[in-house]
């Protein structure tokens, strides 16, 4: 892994990891509902313009979004705080890269030691790289729009456990 300028190259890929801008907003939506949408089994319930809007207006506000792109196309994203990661998305032909991890990985070094997330119960890959990373249920129930099963993850850094 490089550092240039404030980016993170992911090689062999050729993959930067960079602070969101909105003029990637329509990309990162895109990829979004497409990647979601493989993942969960049926289509985002938001229109595309509501979407962009949440991510510009709402998510951007509250939370540290990253992004990874090749070739200046969104390949993947994150939306995390000290505590808690909101979205994870990698596009459906860039998964199994090591891009996931990475961001995961930028996560966890900015976080308080202790994280959580929501993933769906009808998502195993996310389970799968989940718990491989070193995070355990806590907890399952409908904590989301599209009324789903969920289960809730916490990851704890080995220097606080």
């Amino acid at each position: 892994m490089n550092v240039k300028g404030g980016a993170v190259l992911v090689n062999p890929h050729k993959i930067i990891i960079t602070k969101y801008d909105p003029q990637y907003a329509e990309q990162t939506v895109r990829m979004w509902r497409d990647s979601k949408e493989q993942a969960i089994g049926q289509k985002e319930i938001h229109s595309f313009d509501n979407h962009i809007y949440f991510l510009n207006q709402i998510l951007s506000e509250e939370f540290q979004i990253d992004l990874a792109l090749m070739d200046g196309k969104v390949v993947g994203m994150i939306a995390f705080t000290k505590m808690e990661i909101s979205q994870l998305y990698i596009h459906i032909d860039y998964q199994g890269m090591g891009i996931g991890q990475t961001l995961l990985d930028r996560a966890k070094a900015h976080s308080s030691g202790r994280i959580t997330l929501f993933t769906f119960e009808v998502n195993e890959k996310a389970h799968r790289f989940y718990e491989k990373h070193g995070f355990k249920i806590i907890g399952r129930g409908y904590e989301n729009e599209e009324n789903l099963p969920d289960r809730q993850y916490e990851w704890v850094s080995k220097d606080i456990s």
